[in-house]
């Protein structure tokens, strides 16, 4: 899943931006208000993690900005800002979750799952189509009840397919949910994950749609 951090406090960017890297997310940093909204203008993502106090626009009206235009972005705030009034302020105007600075990672992790779990109607941890079992928790995948830890990209791409299953993802579709800005990503990097799955899971967990993309199947 892609995550744009909009965070101008370089230490603490810099600690959840590798936290997230590690944590098998795309992460793409912005560090003020207005390069926030330019962002969501022409990039689509799976979670906002958006702080209050920033330059040029406030948190708040980047937030403003993400609902008026009636973009349903998940999107956690994380910021300092710890009275009764900015926290109401910031759920009624459209925010999923508040996080106050400063916070631990895990629980952060943990908030971001749920929050993206609310908001696609899902209520357990575990993606699954009934045939694949996918716990984003641990990395871990089960299939005919064999489990299998998967790596940081791998996993990247599997839950990108689990999220819908059914849908076609083309190559395209899945190197921008998998890769943040300025890391390379090599022309056959996306067939290398599938054959790299494929060994793992089976030749027929990830269906290729000749001319389109990849899907998991609806399963049962």
């Amino acid at each position: 899943m892609r995550v744009l951090l909009v965070e101008d406090d370089r230490m603490i960017g810099d600690a959840v931006h590798q936290a997230l890297k590690d944590a098998a997310y795309a992460v793409d940093w912005v560090r003020d208000g207005q390069s926030a909204i330019n962002t969501l203008e022409s990039q689509t993502y799976g979670l906002v993690l958006l702080d209050l106090g920033l330059p040029k626009r406030d948190g708040m009206e980047v937030l403003r900005s993400i609902r008026g235009k009636d973009n349903p972005v998940p999107v956690l705030v994380i910021t300092a800002r710890d009275t009764l009034e900015d926290r109401i302020g910031g759920l009624d105007g459209g925010a999923d979750d508040y996080v106050l600075k400063p916070f631990e990672m895990a629980e952060l992790l943990a908030r971001m799952r749920a929050v993206v779990r609310r908001k696609g109607g899902v209520a357990g941890p575990v993606l699954s189509n009934g045939l694949i079992f996918l716990d984003p928790v641990s990395k871990e995948v089960t299939i005919d009840a064999k489990p299998t830890r998967l790596s940081g990209r791998e996993f990247s791409l599997l839950h990108a397919l689990m999220v819908r299953p059914g849908a076609i993802l083309s190559r395209a579709d899945l190197e921008d949910r998998i890769y943040g800005w300025n890391e390379e990503v090599e022309s056959n990097a996306v067939e290398f994950l599938i054959h790299a799955l494929r060994k793992k899971l089976g030749s027929n967990a990830i269906q290729n749609v000749r001319g389109m993309g990849w899907m998991v199947s609806k399963g049962n």
